[in-house]
């Protein structure tokens, strides 16, 4: 009997959808009018999404995510804040730190003077120079460098203390590729004579605002060339 009420059932629901073709929708059944209402709700609903509810959901999540970025901003800004007073302290440590560095650097126009300071501590330590020949200037980002090729000739303690001397100079000066050599004849073994040092003395400078701007204005069109290139 169940089954049987369950078909008349079905059946009564697909007639109320026949020969609804040329009616008003006022005049329809309760059931097409229902699906027909059902229709229209979300074809509206389609189109409010397509036009403007997606995007204010898209600006939505837009707005979160900077929100998010902002609390981070903040939180990292609030740490500063907190560690203000460390951080000036750490600054002006590190500004200490660079003037000691630059005082250690000559100018230009102070070369000479370092110069005549290398070649007085080997002289004053009695050694003999047989070459001192200042070679090309390298010019780096903030400063330049300056090599000498030395030849010294003097016993092995005068050499340590020569090179003593040149480490307590007020200017950095360090010393490369140092090779000490015996004299010819007593590496044969036939007598004796003083020894022989030679090495490479580099010196720095810092570069004068002229030679700064240089390096800035060849370090942007080695930059543009290359982007040109790409």
């Amino acid at each position: 009997m169940s089954k049987f009420n369950a078909k008349i059932d079905f059946g009564s629901l697909t007639a109320q959808f026949a020969g609804l073709q040329g009616r008003h929708p006022g005049l329809w059944p309760t059931l097409p009018k229902a699906a027909l209402l059902a229709g229209l709700v979300a074809a509206v609903l389609a189109i409010a999404w397509g036009s403007y509810w997606r995007g204010q959901l898209e600006e939505l999540d837009g707005q979160v995510r900077d929100e998010e970025q902002l609390r981070q901003q903040f939180t990292v800004k609030m740490k500063q804040a907190v560690n203000l007073d460390v951080l000036r302290i750490q600054k002006e440590q590190v500004s200490h730190y660079v003037n000691q560095l630059e005082k250690q650097l000559p100018s230009k126009a102070e070369m000479d003077a370092l110069l005549s300071d290398i070649n007085q501590a080997g002289v004053g330590r009695g050694l003999q120079f047989e070459l001192f020949r200042p070679g090309q200037v390298v010019v780096r980002d903030y400063y330049a460098e300056l090599p000498i090729a030395i030849k010294l000739s003097g016993n092995y303690h005068d050499f340590g203390s020569f090179t003593s001397d040149i480490a307590n100079l007020p200017r950095i000066v360090t010393l490369n590729n140092m090779q000490i050599t015996l004299p010819e004849r007593q590496a044969a073994g036939t007598g004796s004579g003083p020894l022989t040092m030679e090495a490479i003395a580099k010196t720095f400078r810092y570069l004068d605002p002229d030679e700064i701007a240089e390096q800035r204005r060849l370090a942007a069109a080695a930059k543009n060339k290359k982007g040109a290139a790409k």
